[in-house]
């Protein structure tokens, strides 16, 4: 598609502020808050990760598209971030197993993409001003925009896992295999399943609203609580849930999401960070061992590190080296722990998928 025959499409900012761009070639308007991620590949994972549902994506990776799309490379079905906001959009690509270009992709969804924008500028003021919601569009009434920007509601107290999660359960893997693991998808990752799978585990998936009895009517040998989206203040049900299992001294993994939900379970606090963490390269130390970890991330919200430093039953065992935030947790004299970060990746780093191994050798020594 020709530069000049493609339209105009504009983003404007909570605070009003606007940035012009141009259309990929699907008109229409997104809105969400914005965020960046600052991987410098895997944008279809990146894009169908559950865990940016409601959330409108820059990319600081300067060409999004060149590699086309993969079928394998999804983390769910279908596009979960609600627009996309890139430099340089490729609308050719030379990856020899694509099935389609990214823009055939979006054509399919009806998803809302605008490039030629200063992703530099707009993400040293993100970074400035912190997360906010905003709106992308190829109409020019700027009024009309304004007021559907202003009804986006705060991510802040938002529940957004009932959005993502199955409707119905359902099982991955070998019924044969060793281990067996009921998962609550409060928003999961199609690559945490496959780390499961790989390890000898046969998962069943639970809706979001699923019950503790319901967990357990498959005879698990182990339980795990995804990521997903949204604040996890408002997963009461998934709260109550991670307290069943832990009251039982079960053996329960958390990521990202489900490790919050831990700790609300504890009556430990969460709060909304400025910007959140969104990349592949993010150092994490697992104070245990002393050693780092390469780390991929995803999350905007956090457990508050110092009521866990203060609480009885639960010892910090991660570090965010950048800010020193809580990357990690897990309970004392419990078969409980959670990070996080993704140690599934996709994309990113497997320095972490020692988690995984961590979890069935719990399993093997509550057997």
């Amino acid at each position: 598609m020709k530069y000049e025959t493609r339209k105009k499409a504009i983003l404007i900012l909570k605070d009003g502020t606007m940035f012009e761009g141009k259309s990929v070639g699907i008109d229409g308007t997104a809105v969400g808050e914005i965020c960046f991620n600052t991987g410098t590949t895997g944008y279809q994972e990146i894009f169908t990760d559950p865990s940016y549902f409601g959330q409108l994506m820059v990319t600081t990776n300067a060409h999004i598209g060149n590699y086309g799309i993969n079928e394998q490379e999804e983390e769910s079905e279908g596009i979960k971030i609600a627009g996309l906001v890139c430099r340089n959009f490729s609308f050719d690509y030379s990856r020899v197993n694509a099935q389609e270009s990214l823009l055939d992709y979006f054509k399919r969804q009806n998803f809302v993409a605008i490039s030629d924008i200063d992703t530099r500028a707009l993400v040293r003021y993100i970074r400035d001003k912190g997360a906010m919601n905003a709106i992308i569009s190829t109409e020019t009434d700027l009024d009309a925009l304004q007021k559907q920007l202003d009804a986006i509601p705060s991510m802040e107290g938002l529940e957004l896992a009932s959005k993502v999660s199955t409707k119905e359960p359902y099982t991955v893997g070998d019924e044969n295999a060793k281990y067996r693991i009921a998962a609550l998808d409060i928003g999961i990752k199609k690559n945490i399943l496959r780390n499961l799978t790989q390890r000898d585990c046969f998962v069943k998936v639970f809706p979001f609203d699923a019950s503790f009895e319901d967990l357990s009517s498959f005879n698990p040998d182990g339980y795990f609580l995804s990521n997903g989206p949204g604040d996890p203040t408002p997963l009461k049900n998934a709260q109550k849930v991670a307290k069943d299992i832990i009251d039982r001294d079960l053996p329960l993994f958390g990521i990202c999401l489900g490790h919050q939900v831990i700790a609300l379970a504890h009556g430990v606090p969460t709060y909304k960070m400025f910007n959140g963490h969104r990349g592949i390269n993010h150092p994490v130390k697992n104070l245990l061992t002393g050693k780092g970890e390469i780390t991929s991330q995803n999350h905007g919200f956090v457990v508050d590190k110092k009521a866990v430093e203060d609480h009885d039953i639960l010892e910090i065992t991660h570090e965010h080296l950048n800010d020193q935030t809580l990357a990690g947790m897990r309970v004392k004299d419990k078969n409980c722990f959670s990070v996080q970060y993704h140690p599934e990746a996709s994309p990113g780093p497997h320095d972490s998928a020692y988690l995984f191994d961590q979890f069935i050798e719990m399993i093997k020594a509550s057997k």
